[in-house]
């Protein structure tokens, strides 16, 4: 027990810095505001923040699609404000991770700005480029997870490039030393600014078939599918079962710096517990979580399986929890039950989180018991549900402002009109409001905290 390192059954708490809180009044929440708020966060008894993605990005998805991996984007503030934020985390005694997006970049990223220009130049083959069949077809049939063909023609270049979620976000070629090399400098320049480690987005998507072999049809198809990509077996454009090099090296990078945490994000296809027993170890990635739980349909289903994967798989030492997160439907909805009873339910599933063995991931409002919000299509941002609205609402549900105080504007978020608006619902859940509760879901939130780390057993 003496040698663990700090995540071994820690509780790490995930910001999405444009929903946490807004410090100059543009709707947007950014990093003045998390370091303003880092005392209530200490408040929970967790362990760690991880922060979302805050580099300069053209926001097509939010931040997840990088045009500098070095640069804060100005909605968020800047490089002295990330100072900021680590010197008064690590005070409080919270360690800092923070996003690393190393499958693809922005489409407005020098990188691919280059790679785009020439077939020959220093980034030509940076990125996933192939040429066109001979009748002008897309190289082969893989599938955007966010709709339609996986490939996007570039004149400049009269190749496809590779895209395995939005147009604007084209697939890095890791199987390129170089391109290594500069993603490793990336996780340099992070750690020499004092940040604690990295969650890495998409590990699945990191490699794929170069052969680019099609994928076969999945059997038998779910033709009630409202995504395209669920009706593919998903053998050779992801889930490949080489390592990526990239990791090695990140952890060698790690080890080099004690203390340093690499949590990587799975994706929620079949296999995923095996995948993450595969990719943690002593060489790889010390954690990973699956976004699997975030897709069932019921609690009690959905974690029985789970639980009979991960004894299949293997120890679970590797294994991180999350029952919610910016891409997902709040649990409190997605499990809770509704309305009725929602304090019980929503101190009933903290309960449940925070009993299992591990490393767990607790998402910004999830200690109030946020419920899903109900958003019109004029309200929503994100691309995916502006497309498959109201069918699929996307992931803007899971992401409206943090309610801070009742009775006042916005709840307190921003002085400004928020980017999301927060549904009337969540003001009676209000954090001042919860504070001054001991029923509340918050009060629950950080009884049970404090109660784990009193209890090795729970965490070990």
């Amino acid at each position: 027990m003496q040698n663990r390192q700090w995540w071994s059954g820690a509780v790490i708490y995930q910001v999405y810095p444009r929903s946490f809180f807004d410090s100059d009044g543009d709707g947007v929440g950014d990093l003045p505001g998390v370091t303003a708020k880092l005392d209530y966060i200490a408040s929970l008894g967790v362990d760690a923040i991880w922060l979302s993605p805050f580099f300069r990005s053209p926001m097509r998805d939010f931040g997840y699609d990088v045009a500098d991996h070095g640069a804060v984007d100005p909605v968020f503030g800047t490089l002295s404000d990330v100072d900021r934020l680590l010197s008064r985390a690590h005070a409080l005694g919270l360690k800092v991770i923070i996003d690393l997006v190393c499958g693809h970049t922005s489409d407005e990223h020098r990188w691919f700005a280059a790679s785009r220009a020439s077939r020959d130049g220093a980034h030509a083959d940076w990125y996933c480029w192939a040429d066109a069949k001979a009748d002008g077809a897309a190289p082969n049939n893989w599938l955007s997870v966010f709709g339609g063909p996986a490939w996007r023609w570039e004149p400049q270049r009269r190749q496809y490039y590779l895209h395995h979620f939005l147009a604007s976000q084209p697939s890095l070629n890791l199987r390129h030393s170089e391109v290594t090399e500069a993603l490793l400098e990336v996780a340099r320049f992070w750690l020499a600014r004092g940040v604690d480690g990295f969650r890495l987005d998409a590990i699945d998507f990191l490699l794929h078939d170069p052969a680019l072999t099609d994928n076969p049809p999945r059997t038998p198809p779910n033709r009630t599918a409202v995504k395209p990509f669920a009706l593919q077996h998903h053998l050779y454009d992801m889930m490949r079962p080489e390592p990526p090099a990239l990791l090695t090296r990140l952890r060698a990078l790690a080890d080099a710096r004690p203390g340093t945490l690499l949590l990587g994000e799975f994706s929620s296809q079949e296999g995923a517990y095996e995948r993450i027993e595969r990719r943690t170890g002593p060489e790889g990635l010390h954690l990973g979580y699956t976004l699997r739980p975030m897709r069932g349909g019921d609690a009690a289903g959905t974690l029985g399986r789970a639980l009979g994967e991960i004894a299949e798989a293997g120890s679970g030492d590797g294994l991180c929890w999350a029952f919610s997160n910016h891409d997902a439907a709040r649990v409190a909805s997605r499990w809770g039950g509704g309305a009725a009873g929602h304090a019980a339910s929503a101190r009933l599933l903290l309960f449940l989180l925070l009993s299992l063995q591990g490393t767990i991931c607790l998402y910004q409002g999830e200690e109030l018991g946020l419920t899903e919000a109900r958003l019109t299509r004029e309200q929503l941002r994100d691309p995916q549900g502006i497309a498959s609205f109201p069918h699929f609402p996307g992931r803007d549900g899971s992401r409206t402002p943090l309610p801070w105080r009742a009775g006042v504007a916005h709840a307190g978020f921003t002085a400004g009109e928020p980017w999301l608006p927060l549904p009337a619902e969540h003001h009676p859940l209000s954090i001042d409001l919860q504070h001054a509760d001991p029923e509340a879901p918050l009060q629950a939130c950080r009884r049970l905290i404090a109660w784990r780390k009193a209890h090795p057993a729970l965490r070990h």
